[in-house]
């Protein structure tokens, strides 16, 4: 809060935006999701008002949906983040990382919910992408394999194809993680201890 109180006096700018940013995440790290939440949407009230960059604006909103998940508002949450993800695709192109990451956070949302064919569908058109640009090494693009694995073998209309096509993406992003991760990094335990479900 003393950040909050050094910025309150001041006028309504990027920088008193910066400072609700800093404590709407000390808030969420302290697991104070109401008062996180109170912050952020106040931020994001606040950046609309002044015509903050719409970056800045897809900052904020992403932050948002992240609490959003915390307090199990799950489809504010992926509201939030589909606006996040046609914000980026509009403001800098699918092939931009920002674009990227909002995609997988979407994905990984419609995927929690349930929603499989919409997340394999999203993931099948960024993921090419992701690799054409990161790279096969890349950290998001592993995460992106499994949440498609993940979602194809989750999904109840899964067809024995789909079940191998999952075995077969984990069983290969499991062996570039473990490469290019580590054993002990939490992506690798996770890809693994999927295949092993």
């Amino acid at each position: 809060w003393a950040c909050w109180k050094t910025y309150l006096g001041r006028p309504e700018d990027e920088i008193r935006g910066m400072a609700m940013s800093v404590l709407g995440s000390g808030l969420a790290a302290t697991r104070n999701h109401e008062d996180a939440l109170s912050v952020e949407e106040a931020n994001l009230s606040m950046m609309r008002r002044i015509g903050a960059s719409e970056e800045d604006v897809l900052d904020v909103q992403s932050n948002l949906a992240v609490t959003y998940d915390q307090l199990g508002r799950d489809e504010e949450a992926l509201e939030m983040k589909r606006d996040v993800y046609s914000g980026h695709l509009k403001l800098n192109g699918e092939q931009h990382r920002h674009t990227l990451i909002a995609a997988n956070n979407y994905a990984t949302s419609l995927f929690g919910l349930g929603r499989f064919e919409e997340a394999k569908s999203l993931v099948r058109k960024t993921m090419p992408v992701a690799r054409r640009i990161l790279g096969e090494n890349e950290q998001l693009v592993l995460m992106m394999r499994s949440i498609y694995a993940t979602a194809l073998y989750d999904d109840p209309a899964a067809t024995l194809d789909d079940l191998r096509e999952a075995v077969s993406t984990l069983e290969d992003a499991g062996r570039t993680a473990r490469r290019v991760l580590g054993g002990s990094h939490p992506l690798t335990k996770n890809i693994e201890g999927t295949l092993q479900n």
